[in-house]
């Protein structure tokens, strides 16, 4: 075997068992292809002891010899904890959270650590750290953030899957950039911690994937409760087991390329509008028509999120604020001279908006199909495009209005908790197309079967052209 898996990791599992490769054999083709990739995808690999689990793997278990990659964000004992910032360039993990604990009890082996944006800030992955991670559907171009190392992993044929985290697009917008399947459960699916923090519950964690399967499987090792994270949710079973099991027909679906709140690029909400009435129609789904009035995204999520990551930073800051990339500077600073009581109140108000607002949409649809990103995948070292049908998104403050615009997209799920998928919709310009749908509280195993669907019937690529040996443009 020259070459990595290119097919989900569901059916890496079933060659292991019918003793067509070994986990050993899976994994050193994995390493080669690392070795080799331009794409820049890891910060951190663990090859030596990655070799030992798959001498021993046992793969009668559900990801049993599976090489795994985990997101720079999340703890592996042993494995730099950086953040994916010069700020923690030398702090090691003391522990592995909850979620990857689980993941090795289900046989996954943990190779390789994937990059990230500096503490999971902006939608492109590009760090003084680490450099600039590439998307292998073209190496010119980013292939997101926050998970961006994952999503060029798997898409790039490196790694067959990988872990994600999701706090305000983070899983989605490069599972849509890459043309994979990404998946924002509810608030709680997969618990955090140890040490959780349950502020501003916004962070849900998951995977990135070329599978639906895929994603039901991780899902079946990882959820359920932990007392470690109080706001955890109940362990659900039967993910994997229970797809397709759901009967779609006549539920409804509401189709807002836009969101009644975004600006995307004509063409891609040409596409995501005719990918979503065609998967309406094949399954089965009743079209309505709802007049979306979600209140407009100012920087409440933003700003939501400074005061834990501020506490995340500890001693650090202000005192080495210059280690810090600038970006992440200014934006810290900006939101300290704005955030007072008056504005923490205000981003509970809008809290309480966009939760209203967002039921009275599911109270009208089953689903929503929007749009995941508002355009392809852009410049690799970043920043978004500063112009959208023709308008301008450079705010007075330098603070890009095309990160609120692409926040407004996928954001009002993590805000209100709320489960989101983005799926393959096809092509623009010969990059990926996500279309991303919404549902209700707890409705993943609908969004699931729904996936399942588009997976049938509008089939996607499992790795992009030219994987996982394709070289630099």
């Amino acid at each position: 075997m020259t070459t990595p898996w290119l097919d989900d990791a569901c059916s890496l599992v079933d060659a292991f068992r019918a003793k067509d490769l070994s986990p050993l054999e899976a994994l050193e083709a994995c390493i080669d292809a690392i070795e080799a990739s331009p794409l820049n995808a890891f910060s951190h690999t663990d090859f030596g002891r990655a070799r030992e689990a798959a001498r021993s793997a046992d793969v009668s278990l559900p990801f049993g010899g599976v090489p795994f990659g985990v997101k720079e964000l999340e703890k592996v004992e042993g494995w730099p904890y950086t953040q994916a910032s010069m700020l923690f360039k030398d702090r090691l993990a003391d522990h592995d959270d909850t979620s990857l604990r689980r993941l090795r009890a289900t046989g996954a082996i943990l190779a390789a650590q994937t990059t990230a944006s500096e503490f999971g800030g902006i939608n492109c992955t590009s760090t003084e750290l680490h450099g600039t991670t590439r998307n292998p559907w073209n190496q010119e171009c980013t292939p997101g953030g926050s998970s961006g190392g994952t999503a060029a992993a798997v898409a790039g044929g490196l790694l067959p899957i990988a872990t994600g985290s999701d706090g305000g697009g983070s899983i989605r917008i490069p599972a849509g950039f890459t043309g994979l399947f990404g998946l924002k459960a509810t608030y709680g699916r997969i618990p955090k911690g140890p040490q959780a923090s349950n502020t501003p519950r916004t962070t849900a964690l998951g995977c990135l994937t070329r599978s639906v399967r895929d994603t039901a499987r991780y899902f079946d090792a990882c959820n359920g409760f932990d007392q470690r994270d109080p706001l955890s949710l109940p362990a659900v079973g039967g993910w994997e087991a229970g797809l397709g099991s759901h009967d779609l027909a006549g539920m409804t679906v509401a189709i807002l390329p836009e969101l009644g709140i975004a600006r995307v690029r004509s063409e891609v909400a040409d596409l995501v509008m005719a990918t979503a009435e065609h998967l309406a129609d094949v399954a089965g789904l009743k079209v309505v028509t709802v007049s979306p009035v979600l209140p407009p995204l100012r920087g409440q999520w933003a700003m939501a999120n400074q005061p834990a990551f501020l506490a995340d930073l500890g001693s650090a800051y202000p005192d080495r604020a210059d280690e810090m990339s600038a970006m992440m500077r200014k934006g810290l600073e900006g939101a300290m001279k704005r955030y007072t009581l008056e504005k923490a109140a205000s981003i509970e108000s809008y809290r309480r908006q966009l939760n209203e607002a967002m039921a009275d949409l599911f109270d009208q649809a089953d689903f929503i199909m929007c749009s995941t990103n508002p355009d392809v995948a852009f410049v690799a070292e970043g920043p978004p495009p500063s112009t959208i049908k023709g308008a301008d998104l450079i705010d007075e403050l330098g603070f890009t209005r095309a990160i609120m615009n692409q926040a407004a997209l996928t954001a009002p799920s993590n805000l209100n908790g709320s489960p989101a998928t983005s799926i393959p919709g096809g092509q623009v310009d010969g990059l990926p197309v996500g279309l991303q749908v919404l549902a209700g509280h707890h409705r993943e195993q609908l969004l699931l079967d729904l996936a399942v669907v588009a997976e049938r019937e509008l089939p996607w690529p499992r790795v992009a052209p030219g994987s996982p040996h394709a070289s630099p443009r």
